[in-house]
C-alpha cells in the first residue's frame, strides 16, 4: 500500500492522472521508434545518436524520480518546476537531434497549468512552442536556410497564438469550474442550515402546540373555576342567606317567602352550572337584550339584599355579542355580590354606557370601601372575585379598575370593545 504524507491527498487514479502518470513514457517510446526509422532521412549522425541516446536515458531517469517524488508532491512547488523546466529542456535537446521527437515534446503543453506558478504558464507554453516550431520548420533546430527560418516563425507564432488560446480557454474553464465547486459547497452548507431550520422549527412548533394545549387547558380551568365562583358560589351563598333568614323569623309567612327565595336560587344556580359547563350563555340574556337582563339582575339583588339600588343606561342601545354580554353582567353580578357580602352598603348603582366602539360598565356603592392596594382584598373570597373580573375583560381585550378607599364606599369600572352580534 502506498504511504501519503499527512496533509495530502491519495493520489487520484482518474484518467487524467494515468496520462501525466505512464504518458511521458509513451510519448517518449514512439519519438526513439520514430527517430530511429527515420534517422536516414533526416541525416542523424553517429554524435546526433549518441547524444539521443543519452537525452533518453536521462528522460526516463528525470521521469523516474518524478513519479517517486510527485505522490509526495503538491502542484506548482520548487520541485515540479524543476521537473517541466528539465523535460522541456530534455525535449528541445531531442528535437534538435531528430525533430521526430517533437512527439515526446508536446506533453508540455498539457501538464503546464498544473506543474508551473500561474505567472510562469505563458512562458513555459512558449518554450514548447519554440521547440515544435523548429521541429516542424522541415530542417529541424536550427533552421538551416531562410525559408526555414520563415517556417519556423510562422509556425512559432501559430503553435503560440494555439497555446494561448487553449490555455485562456483552460483557465476560464477551471475558473468556471471553481466557481461552480463553490456555488456547490454553498448551496449544500445552505441545504444544511436549512435542514437544520427547518428541525429547529418542527421542534419549536411541537413546543407551541404543547403550550397551546396546556395554555387552553388552563384557560378552561380559569374559565369554569370563574364560572363556578359566580354562578354555584353566588347561588349558594343566596340560598345560605334566606335560609338563615328563615331560622331568624317566627313569621310563617315570611319563611315561605324566603324557602320560595332559595328554591328560585337553587334552581337558578343548577341551571347556570350547566350551562357554564357547555360553555353556553347566562340564562338571563337568553330572553334579554343586555340592558334588559342588568335591569332584572339588579333588582333581584336588591330584593334579596335589601340594599336600594338603581340602574341606568346611557347611550344608543345596540345588540351585542353574547361574549361581550356574557362578560359585563358577571362583572356586574360579581361587583354586587362583592358590595352585599363585605361593603356593608345602604345604595348601590349600576351604569351600563354605550360609547361609540366602546361600552362601560360601572357598580358603585357607599360601604365600607377597601384598600385596592393591599394584597387579596376581600379574603374571604380567596381574592378570586376582582381577579376574575379582570380575567373576563382580558379574554375580551378589556379591562376593569378598582377605585376604592375605606369608609368611602367603592367604584368597578369595566370598558371592553363593543362587538356588535352579526
Amino acid at each position: 500500500m502506498k504511504t501519503v504524507p499527512m496533509g495530502t491527498a491519495p493520489e487520484s487514479t482518474t484518467v487524467e492522472q494515468r496520462f501525466f502518470r505512464y504518458g511521458p513514457y509513451t510519448l517518449l517510446g514512439l519519438a526513439v521508434l520514430m527517430a530511429a526509422l527515420s534517422s536516414g532521412l533526416t541525416g542523424m549522425s553517429a554524435a546526433d545518436k549518441y547524444t539521443a541516446g543519452v537525452l533518453t536515458g536521462a528522460a526516463c531517469g528525470l521521469q523516474l524520480w518524478w513519479g517517486r517524488v510527485r505522490p509526495a508532491t503538491t502542484p506548482q512547488t520548487p520541485a515540479a518546476v524543476v521537473y517541466y523546466v528539465l523535460r522541456t529542456a530534455i525535449g528541445f535537446a531531442l528535437c534538435w537531434c531528430n525533430p521526430f521527437f517533437s512527439i515526446y515534446a508536446i506533453i508540455g503543453y498539457f501538464d503546464v497549468a498544473e506543474l508551473l506558478p500561474k505567472r510562469f504558464v505563458r512562458a513555459g507554453m512558449l518554450c514548447t512552442a519554440v521547440t515544435m516550431a523548429g521541429s516542424q520548420s522541415g530542417s529541424g533546430m536550427p533552421p538551416a536556410s531562410l525559408p526555414n527560418w520563415v517556417a519556423f516563425g510562422a509556425l512559432f507564432v501559430l503553435h503560440s497564438s494555439l497555446a494561448l488560446l487553449f490555455g485562456n480557454i483552460g483557465a476560464r474553464e477551471a475558473e468556471r469550474t471553481r466557481r461552480q465547486t463553490e456555488t456547490i459547497s454553498a448551496l449544500e452548507l445552505a441545504n444544511t442550515r436549512l435542514e437544520q431550520a427547518l428541525s429547529e422549527n418542527a421542534a419549536l412548533h411541537a413546543q407551541l402546540l404543547l403550550q397551546a394545549r396546556e395554555a387552553g387547558v388552563a384557560d378552561e380551568r380559569r374559565r369554569l373555576a370563574a364560572e363556578i365562583h359566580d354562578t354555584l358560589a353566588q347561588g349558594l351563598t343566596g340560598i345560605i342567606t334566606q335560609l338563615q333568614a328563615v331560622t331568624s323569623t317566627a313569621d310563617p309567612a315570611l319563611a315561605r317567602e324566603h324557602l320560595d327565595r332559595a328554591a328560585g336560587l337553587a334552581r337558578h344556580s343548577l341551571g347556570e352550572a350547566r350551562r357554564s359547563v357547555r360553555d353556553m350563555v347566562p340564562a338571563a340574556l337568553e330572553d334579554d337584550d343586555l340592558p334588559g337582563a342588568l335591569k332584572k339582575t339588579v333588582t333581584g339583588w336588591a330584593e334579596r339584599s335589601g340594599v336600594r339600588a338603581e340602574f341606568t343606561v346611557t347611550g344608543t342601545v345596540e345588540p351585542l355579542h353574547d361574549e361581550v354580554g356574557a362578560t359585563l353582567l358577571r362583572i356586574a353580578e360579581e361587583a354586587l355580590a362583592n358590595a352585599a357580602r363585605h361593603a356593608g352598603a345602604t345604595r348601590a348603582g349600576v351604569t351600563l354606557s354605550y360609547m361609540g366602539d366602546e361600552i362601560t360598565l360601572d357598580v358603585r356603592d357607599d360601604g365600607c370601601g377597601f384598600d385596592p392596594a393591599a394584597p387579596h382584598p376581600h379574603s374571604g373570597t380567596g381574592g378570586f372575585g376582582l381577579g376574575g373580573m379582570r380575567a373576563r375583560a382580558g379574554r375580551i381585550a378589556g379591562t376593569v379598575e378598582v377605585e376604592s378607599e375605606p369608609g368611602l364606599g367603592t367604584a368597578v369600572s369595566a370598558r371592553v370593545p363593543l362587538v356588535r352580534r352579526a
